[in-house]
């Protein structure tokens, strides 16, 4: 196999990769929460491979050699954690975040469980055993919040309504004339490396298990003017950060890029069977 076909093969490779990527941002363009994805590409090698002392013209200011690539590859696949559009619903489960913020859940139904990340605001109350309400996902997450005694599950007792301040707080409204109900505070964090973030199922990112969560999420750090810059909405979701004009963009680029490679590719087998056929 010579140089061009794996030149050839190797690009198609990645832009398989980058159109995979595009129809998942697409297909998920009208998904609460949803970020976008982008590839970052690199080369996969380069060499320097070396001139004959004859093509050392008088005039010539460049060096003597040449650099041959050997194809591209996606460097990693990264999450676009830009602002998405707010869209009033009013219902009361439904929450968004403004600012670099994710909500924490528990996949497992255990506190001391696996930490995943979310900014799928849809909420809803769930029964459990004890009669009261627990927050969840609309896929069965569970929404974790700092009740003042350490990080646990949100209930709110039947008969309640809940409320969610900007910063966060929680509150249960009972009838008129019933005292509220201090819940505690939605757990939220901020991303600090949005590369060492996984996507896994239902809108959730999740954290490697070779990866220190430190290094990739932290809890909430107020600015010198003692505000933190994100704020909680409740009755709103966000909607996706995704760009159909901008992803139709890419999905031409990379096609009218994948067919050259393809076409490339094609070029280097028929010379390969020209070259086979000749004879002596």
């Amino acid at each position: 196999m010579n140089s061009s076909m794996i030149i050839a093969s190797a690009s198609m490779g990645a832009l398989q990769q980058k159109l995979d990527m595009l129809a998942d941002n697409i297909s998920n363009s009208n998904t609460v929460g949803y970020k976008r994805k982008t590839a970052v590409f690199e080369d996969i090698m380069t060499s320097l491979n070396p001139h004959i002392d004859d093509f050392k013209q008088p005039g010539r200011r460049t060096p003597l050699g040449f650099t041959e690539g050997w194809g591209a590859r996606i460097a990693a696949m990264q999450t676009d954690l830009s602002q998405g559009v707010l869209q009033q619903t009013g219902n009361m489960t439904d929450v968004a975040i403004e600012g670099n913020g994710l909500f924490e859940v528990r996949t497992d139904g255990d506190i001391n469980g696996a930490r995943a990340f979310t900014r799928h605001g849809p909420f809803q109350l769930m029964p459990d055993a004890n009669g009261d309400r627990v927050l969840v996902t609309n896929s069965g997450q569970y929404i974790v919040g700092d009740t003042g005694n350490g990080e646990d599950f949100i209930r709110v007792p039947e008969g309640y309504n809940l409320g969610i301040a900007a910063d966060g707080t929680l509150t249960a409204v009972g009838n008129e004339g019933t005292t509220p109900i201090n819940l505690g505070k939605l757990k939220l964090v901020q991303v600090t490396n949005p590369e060492l973030l996984q996507a896994v199922a239902d809108n959730l990112y999740g954290i490697p298990a070779n990866v220190n969560p430190n290094d990739a999420v932290r809890n909430i750090a107020a600015l010198p003017n003692g505000e933190t810059g994100i704020s909680v909405r409740q009755g709103f979701v966000e909607q996706s950060n995704v760009n159909m004009a901008d992803e139709m963009t890419d999905l031409m680029i990379v096609q009218r890029a994948y067919q050259l490679s393809a076409r490339a590719l094609s070029s280097s087998e028929q010379m390969m069977g020209m070259a086979n056929n000749l004879r002596g």
